[in-house]
């Protein structure tokens, strides 16, 4: 898939951005660890150049956190088109400034910040509306434009489907357009609460406030992860009265259980959701989300036509939302979908009159200013999540750990030889190998 990918990339050619993803290397040549792709399955720690300014918009980061996020293991399993050996990987991550181009004023070195997982240029249509991740101007794939019609800003370290841009799962980071992906952090936020402004944070948030859960609605949540695990707070918060998440990993459930207080269906347990859901709340859900997977199909159908690649996602949770949701509901998907599915409910869709909102990758720099606040104040505490603390050299036991669900993993603080000591409270540092009774073969 990835050879068919780029080589019909390249056919096709780049689209025009104002910034470039590649970076030069420091002059003495000196070297960082960072996490790379080889192929599915495949992720080594490398020596890679540590980057330069190589624009005068440039800021150059010593990463203090970063982390893996459930959207990494489609890259881990090869599902991301457009993947070539050696990029760097990592989308959310912060550090202290290292070093800064000639352009940028806001930004001094010295100072902690957190970057969104995306490449905004700050200055098109969309920027102007902190709309972040649908930025015109730097992402570079052609084949994205062709795909979809238009293409979304350049990611960090998710293949060069969304810009090629090395990424940060690294012990440094180029961050293009400095002066507008980076937000300071005040001292009194630590990295552990910190570090999740870059991407869960406003990712579940956009999700709860894009599909409109409201005062006294019912909301399902498909998906436990972390990006589910925040979204079931964020509906409370807005007044939700029941949620209800639905995943089939029995540490997970137990968490938003226990953690978060909410109801919960196991759907090995109840292998029709929807009907499960219908003696749940007769009628039907108010709102539906999925903050899930495409890559673990449910069905043997789905699973044959995702193995013989007639179909790149499936559509067996989102037709479970259709379903399962009241009519004249409303349905989100924050999951993170990327080509085509077979067997679509449209029918469900048009004659309940579901409101069925793609809610696109999270922009960031909309939520930034009003999450940090409540962050700051106490009144959504992230760590709730941190379940792990590893170093950066554990990247590839993580991943293959990270892919079972194994150990209890929910969210896991990444640090590096500029972290700082971890906060009161949090995770204390530890080994994948030393979470349960498997040997991790990497």
């Amino acid at each position: 898939m990835q050879a068919i990918s780029n080589k019909l990339a390249e056919r096709l050619g780049d689209a025009p951005t104002v910034v470039s993803a590649e970076y030069k290397g420091r002059e003495d040549g000196s070297t960082m660890k960072a996490l790379a792709w080889f192929g599915a399955s495949d992720v080594r720690l490398i020596d890679a150049p540590v980057p330069d300014i190589t624009e005068p918009d440039d800021v150059i980061l010593k990463v203090t956190g970063t982390t893996i996020c459930g959207s990494d293991l489609h890259l881990y399993h090869g599902e991301i088109i457009q993947l070539q050996k050696g990029d760097i990987l990592g989308h959310e991550f912060m550090g202290i400034v290292d070093r800064v181009g000639s352009n940028v004023k806001n930004i001094k070195q010295g100072q902690r910040v957190v970057a969104s997982f995306q490449i905004a240029c700050g200055e098109c249509s969309y920027c102007k509306q902190k709309l972040s991740s649908m930025c015109d101007r730097t992402n570079s794939s052609g084949l994205q434009n062709a795909m979809y019609g238009h293409r979304d800003a350049g990611f960090f370290g998710y293949s060069h489907f969304t810009g090629g841009f090395p990424g940060g799962q690294a012990e440094y980071v180029r961050v293009p357009k400095g002066n507008v992906n980076l937000l300071p952090i005040p001292d009194s936020v630590p990295d552990e609460k910190a570090l999740f402004l870059s991407d869960i944070l406003p990712t579940s948030y956009h999700a709860v406030v894009d599909v409109g859960v409201k005062p006294g609605d019912v909301v399902g949540i498909w998906g436990l992860g972390p990006i589910g695990q925040c979204a079931a707070r964020f509906a409370l918060m807005k007044g939700a009265s029941r949620v209800i998440g639905i995943d089939k990993v029995p540490a997970r459930l137990l968490f938003a259980r226990e953690k978060s207080g909410i109801e919960t269906i196991d759907f090995t347990e109840h292998t029709d959701v929807v009907k499960r859901i219908q003696e749940l709340v007769p009628g039907g859900l108010d709102v539906a989300i999925d903050c899930g997977t495409f890559h673990e199909p449910k069905s043997l159908l789905h699973k044959v036509e995702k193995t013989l690649m007639l179909e790149t996602d499936v559509s067996e949770t989102v037709n479970e939302m259709i379903t399962a949701t009241r009519k004249m509901g409303s349905c989100g998907i924050i999951a993170a979908y990327a080509g085509y599915t077979n067997h679509f409910n449209i029918g469900a869709l048009m004659e309940k009159g579901i409101r069925l909102i793609g809610h696109g990758q999270a922009p960031v720099h909309k939520y930034w200013h009003e999450l940090l606040e409540m962050v700051e104040s106490g009144k959504f505490d992230p760590t709730f999540v941190v379940t792990h603390r590893v170093a950066l050299e554990e990247f590839p036991a993580l991943y293959a750990s990270f892919d079972k669900r194994l150990g209890g993993v929910e969210k896991v603080f990444v640090e590096t030889k500029f972290s700082a000591p971890k906060a009161a409270g949090t995770p204390s540092l530890s080994r994948v190998e030393d979470w349960g009774t498997e040997i991790y073969a990497v």
